[in-house]
């Protein structure tokens, strides 16, 4: 399924939380803390500005980034493969 996001919208894919601590325990799935990094997929057309131009997003996809804990929504594509649906505001910085 290809997914394209409407707007100032942005598709990112969070990367895969440690399945082990630093001093080698096994984490369960449920003690897991989800990333706050991840790879933008795709991305909408911008925002439109108060005068009814529309600006273009900062991000693209291939950039890696790094947002907010609570942001956006997650959704299942292609079986288990998850990703979040957020605004560009939700994003804090590009990981250069």
């Amino acid at each position: 399924m290809n997914l394209k996001p409407l707007g100032d919208r942005v598709v990112v894919e969070r990367e895969e939380a440690k399945g082990t601590t630093a001093g080698g325990i096994v984490l369960p799935e449920t003690a897991k803390d989800k990333p706050q990094k991840g790879t933008v997929l795709s991305v909408g057309d911008g925002r439109v500005t108060k005068d009814g131009k529309r600006r273009e997003l900062q991000v693209k996809a291939g950039d890696v980034v790094i947002f907010t804990s609570y942001a956006g929504e997650e959704f299942k594509l292609d079986g288990d493969k998850k990703v979040l649906l957020m605004r560009e505001d939700d994003i804090l910085a590009v990981v250069g």
